[in-house]
C-alpha cells in the first residue's frame, strides 16, 4: 500500500493548481482511491482498497473557517488558483475566507467536492485526466 511519504513527493512537484492533474494521475498509480483534506490546517487523509487509510500532519497553524460561504468569491479564486496564479497556501487561505472547510477526492468518480463548514456540497469541479 502507499504512504504518506510516497504522496508527499508526489505532491512536491505540485507548484499551482495547473500541476493537479498530473498528481492525481500519480498517486493514483499508487493506490489511492480519494482523500479528504481539511482547510483547517491541510491534513489529510487517504483511501485506498480494502478500506487502507493513512492520515498526512498538518501543514501549517490552523486557519479560521469563515462561517458563512461567499461561492461567488470561491469560484474566482479557485479559476486562479487552476490557472497557476496562487500557491498551495494562498488558495487554502482563500478557501477559509471564503468559507470553504475541506475538500474531497474522488480518483474513481474523478472529481473534487468543496464543503462548507456545515458539511454542505458548495461545488463539484471535474479532474481532467
Amino acid at each position: 500500500m502507499f504512504t504518506v511519504k510516497q504522496i508527499e513527493t508526489a505532491h512536491a512537484k505540485v507548484k499551482t493548481g495547473a500541476d493537479f492533474p498530473k498528481y492525481i494521475q500519480k498517486i493514483k498509480h499508487l493506490g489511492v482511491t480519494a482523500f479528504e483534506t481539511w482547510v483547517t490546517d491541510s491534513h489529510t487523509e487517504y483511501f485506498g482498497e480494502n478500506d487502507y487509510t493513512t492520515k498526512s500532519d498538518p501543514m501549517y497553524e490552523n486557519l479560521t473557517i469563515m462561517p458563512d460561504v461567499n461561492k461567488k468569491k470561491f469560484s474566482d479564486c479557485l479559476k486562479a488558483h487552476q490557472q497557476g496564479k496562487t500557491d498551495y497556501l494562498s488558495f487554502c487561505k482563500d478557501c477559509a475566507a471564503t468559507g470553504i472547510a475541506k475538500w474531497f477526492v474522488s480518483l474513481e468518480a474523478m472529481n473534487c467536492i468543496y464543503y462548507d463548514k456545515a458539511g454542505n456540497a458548495i461545488s463539484t469541479e471535474h479532474i481532467p485526466g
